[in-house]
């Protein structure tokens, strides 16, 4: 029975978890799950599942949930030192990280710290500091296993081969709902038509990124992490149907690729059973249906976020900490409607030529550029407003 913690179990990928966990009680169970702000739902949770420990980043939040729940089981815990409490509790055999954005480093990399297994779901971590994180994985002699669906494909890709023999790793893109505009078009887009994926169903932030292709470019960076790849052997191909989710080229010129119906499920539970895999009975994949597959080169003249990631990536250092933080203050801005769709890539490109890229040594390094970042992304939407 393996005892599972969720970071942030009331998302998207929080919710496939449990979905997975209660088609198989004898084999996962949930020991604590941790949420922003969201205490009704998590409270769902907590009598459904009924984990040892939870937390809530919002203290007035976990107080709301403790006068409800009243139960002396359970322990409620709040803000960044108890996520942090749950994340390295020491009975944990895999900790699910999806809280979304850069507030899901700090846990995640103390989960490992800790000597805890971690399914990863959220890229920010291994893009804010990617090299921290393996560095200290390997110290502790643990993996990190990708929940992204491109990285769990391209993980599978490479199980049985050496990674010496790759030439390439190609991840797929489904070009988001904006793939057809022109550069004028996308000018006057909605957030109503940006938050319309065209296949997957995600929370907002991670659509609009999916809209602005800068997903496909935190994964970019997020693989040279995971898999110790350099930029150069990193490509991306707008694949519209999403069902090879990435590839892998050797040196021979053989390509290994993962296929399968858009469903998050898939990836999470690999992550969850590996080397195993559980039944889910999805739907079968029938290729005659689709009848073709297509492909394309991404268009970074209309979709400047792609190039804008890869140049935090040759960049190195804190560079990606600030693309991050810049993206997520910019999608922030454009989410409650403060700033046009094109303005995204124009505030992190200002936020990344304002900076000073230092080494990355330490955790601190990576959280003082993604506070620097913020206040400096803030202040060029002010410029762009007034």
């Amino acid at each position: 029975m393996k005892q599972i913690i969720i970071l942030g179990s009331t998302g998207s990928i929080g919710a496939s978890t449990l979905d997975i966990i209660s088609r198989f009680p004898d084999r996962f169970s949930v020991l604590g799950l941790v949420a922003g702000t969201s205490d009704e739902k998590l409270e769902e949770q907590i009598r459904t599942f009924r984990p040892k420990v939870v937390a809530l980043s919002n203290p007035q939040a976990a107080k709301r949930l403790r006068d409800r729940l009243n139960d002396p089981t359970v322990q409620v815990l709040d803000g960044p030192e108890g996520i942090k409490e749950v994340a390295c509790h020491p009975e944990s055999d895999l900790v699910i990280s999806a809280i979304v954005g850069a507030a899901g480093l700090v846990p995640t990399l103390a989960a490992i710290q800790a000597g805890r297994r971690v399914a990863l779901a959220n890229k920010e971590p291994m893009v804010m500091a990617g090299q921290l994180m393996q560095e200290e994985a390997q110290r502790q002699g643990i993996p990190i296993f990708p929940i992204d669906s491109e990285h769990s494909a391209i993980f599978q890709s490479l199980e049985g081969h050496r990674r010496e023999d790759v030439r390439r790793i190609i991840l797929t893109a489904s070009g988001g709902p904006f793939w057809d505009f022109t550069y004028e078009q996308m000018k006057d887009a909605t957030l109503e038509k940006a938050l319309k994926h065209p296949n997957w169903e995600m929370g907002a932030k991670i659509t609009i990124d999916s809209a602005t292709l800068m997903n496909k470019g935190l994964e970019v960076i997020e693989a040279r992490w995971l898999f110790d790849c350099p930029a150069s052997q990193l490509d991306i191909v707008v694949h519209r149907e999403s069902i090879i989710h990435s590839l892998v080229e050797y040196r021979d010129g053989s390509v290994m690729a993962q296929l399968g119906l858009p469903d998050m499920r898939t990836p999470i539970s690999y992550a969850m059973s590996y080397p195993e895999r559980v039944p889910l009975d999805p739907p079968q994949l029938d290729l005659w249906n689709y009848g073709k597959l297509t492909f394309y080169q991404p268009d970074t003249t209309r979709f400047p976020c792609l190039a804008l990631a890869y140049d935090a990536l040759k960049g190195g250092g804190t560079l990606p900490a600030v693309l991050n933080a810049a993206n997520e203050v910019a999608v922030d801005a454009f989410l409650n409607k403060a700033i046009s769709f094109v303005a995204i890539a124009r505030v992190i490109e200002q936020t990344m030529q304002s900076s000073t890229p230092q080494t990355l040594i330490c955790l601190e390094d990576a959280l003082e550029a993604d506070r620097w970042a913020r206040e400096t992304a803030a202040s060029c939407i002010h410029s762009l407003a007034s």
